[in-house]
């Protein structure tokens, strides 16, 4: 039985809140510490933001494992603001990662999403892992990234049945996002992830 088969993903409880601010320590702080301390103190903002629209764990033997956030966003589409959803963060425990966990917490948070009625879930990320996963790139379905330090290849987006083609547009993020410094980079990172996207990824169709 795999890791994934024995762990329980769920919606998250009070009870979670030091285990989730654990994973998300480890998770982003794998290699630099800073950057773990850094979104551990984003995420319970954007919940007293009010923003939250789902929060999932996953629980292995009674531990917290793994987490995804979902939040609220908007598309600035020219016939009106439309509500939609992102995904941030998505955290697996360092120890137990590459076992299907991230895997199933991210197919359980486009459940949810969809669930929701809302057109949209988005997300920044590699699309080595996300792409294989159903999401594909918002640019190609006519929504633009909050911030151009978003690669284009980075900024994804799984459509919803509710989803039509004049919801296009520039997508927006609450105030709490901004406050953190936490849409899109900056470099030095930035224009590592621009050069590695220009080497391996063909360009947009």
């Amino acid at each position: 039985m795999s890791e994934a088969d024995r762990t329980v993903v769920r919606a998250a409880t009070e009870d979670d809140r030091a285990g989730i601010d654990r994973v998300i320590r480890d998770a982003f702080g794998a290699e630099d510490p800073a950057e773990g301390d850094k979104v551990a103190a984003l995420w319970p903002d954007v919940r007293a933001s009010g923003h939250v629209l789902v929060e999932l764990v996953a629980v292995a033997d009674g531990r917290v494992v793994g987490h995804v956030g979902i939040s609220r966003c908007w598309i600035d589409a020219r016939r009106a603001l439309v509500e939609a959803a992102m995904l941030s963060p998505l955290s697996t425990a360092p120890d137990v990662q590459q076992r299907g966990i991230g895997t199933a917490l991210v197919r359980a948070a486009v459940s949810a999403s969809e669930a929701l009625g809302g057109p949209a879930l988005f997300l920044e990320g590699s699309p080595a892992f996300y792409g294989p996963r159903g999401f594909s790139r918002a640019s190609a379905h006519g929504c633009e990234a909050p911030s151009r330090r978003t690669p284009d290849a980075a900024f994804q987006v799984v459509l919803h049945p509710g989803s039509e083609d004049w919801m296009a547009g520039r997508v927006v993020y609450p105030e709490v996002w901004w406050r953190h410094d936490s849409v899109g980079l900056r470099d030095p990172d930035l224009a590592f992830l621009e050069e590695l996207f220009a080497r391996e990824l063909p360009p947009p169709a």
